[in-house]
């Protein structure tokens, strides 16, 4: 199986992430954005539609004008007139989608052949206009493989640079899209990305699983933001790739919580608390036996650590579940040192307050329970 080294990742927070109903970003908020995610190392920026408006063509060339040093790329349906609205804009590349499945030609009263002729008169149109083409297959993931096989043989040969698989209503599932995958690499010898979309929650997992199977490029986006459920996060696949070891991966981890909160505010959809990655209960704690091991070695209930997105620290929470040795620790936070014995005093107490509360403890409610407990005289402590 001919597994990528490094495979080539395309941000597309700007595009399809812009396409979640109801997010619209500033021409300052998509340049922002832009630059951060050029910094974090992607290697291809899709930034925009052009056949949208002519504000949205002018908000991508003055993209352009920042001479970002990743290769700028925009979209366009099947349509010679959305190529003329993107050659105005002077990205390198340009994406062009064409419907594949049967469903959606049907709902166009069109068949495959149409779809032949179409490669054959916009891709070398395209050509002139850019240095880089890519022929994306819409809906892939409903067409057979036959099909997807001409349709990237065809983009081939008409001069595409890279073929796009779209899985556009999110229905892949990790092992047949590998098999999918390995199949068309089997075939054709055009590069190949895969487009992920997360309407059953697999769109990290369809993504890691198409470079598992040799896929040249996938696109992701920032926060998973894009149509519906949204697409792949770039976050995720880019610790999954640097936690996986096989791959040199070209992001900066480090960096990527400021990003995402930057998406977060810009898009006003926040990141909800058990968002992998990047949620705030990734690295919070409460279960005894977690909070004693971690304590002793960071990594024994995390698989990474918050400093290795750019978060300083985690966080133990004092709850139900929690154990003398979180207390004790969160006590030391508060500047008061108390032994194991002590800590087991307050047990009982932060966990009826717990249960009362139905959530974790603040600082002040633990500073409570300690004068209760250990301060005043015993028999005031719950029992």
């Amino acid at each position: 199986m001919n597994i990528p080294i490094r495979p080539w990742i395309i941000d597309t927070t700007l595009r399809d992430g812009e396409q979640a109903p109801g997010v619209v970003f500033s021409p300052e908020e998509k340049k922002d954005i832009a630059a951060m995610i050029a910094d974090i190392g992607a290697d291809e920026l899709e930034i925009g539609y052009p056949a949208i408006s002519v504000d949205e063509q002018r908000v991508i060339r003055e993209i352009v004008a920042m001479k970002l040093p990743k290769r700028l790329t925009c979209w366009s349906r099947a349509k010679r007139s959305d190529i003329e609205c993107a050659s105005r804009c002077e990205t390198e590349g340009i994406h062009i989608s064409f419907p594949i499945s049967n469903l959606y030609l049907d709902l166009m009263g069109k068949d495959y052949l149409w779809v032949r002729e179409q490669l054959e008169i916009l891709i070398p149109e395209a050509k002139k206009h850019f240095s880089f083409v890519s022929a994306g297959a819409q809906d892939a993931t409903r067409t057979d493989v036959t099909t997807l096989e001409a349709f990237a043989r065809d983009a081939s040969l008409c001069g595409a640079d890279r073929v796009r698989i779209a899985d556009t209503v999110g229905i892949a599932t990790p092992l047949t899209l590998m098999r999918h995958i390995e199949q068309l690499k089997s075939s054709v010898t055009i590069p190949l990305e895969f487009h992920a979309h997360n309407d059953l929650g697999m769109a990290t997992a369809n993504a890691f699983s198409a470079i598992e199977a040799g896929c040249d490029a996938v696109s992701v986006s920032v926060n998973g933001l894009g149509e519906r459920a949204g697409n792949a996060a770039l976050e995720e696949l880019s610790l999954a790739l640097k936690l996986s070891g096989r791959y040199r991966n070209s992001i900066k981890t480090d960096r990527l919580h400021r990003l995402c909160e930057k998406v977060a505010k810009a898009s006003n959809r926040i990141i909800q608390d058990q968002k992998p990655v990047t949620g705030s209960a990734v690295f919070q704690h409460e279960s005894g036996i977690h909070c004693n091991a971690l304590l002793k070695d960071p990594l024994s209930y995390q698989p990474f650590l918050p400093g290795d997105i750019g978060k300083e620290a985690y966080e133990l929470v004092i709850g139900k579940h929690s154990g003398s040795a979180s207390i004790q620790h969160a006590m030391e936070a508060n500047g008061i040192s108390i032994d194991r014995e002590e800590a087991g005093k307050m047990l009982l107490s932060v966990r009826l307050a717990a249960n009362r509360k139905k959530s974790g403890l603040s600082s002040a409610e633990l500073m409570n329970i300690y004068k209760e407990c250990l301060v005043k005289p015993q028999d005031t402590c719950r029992r």
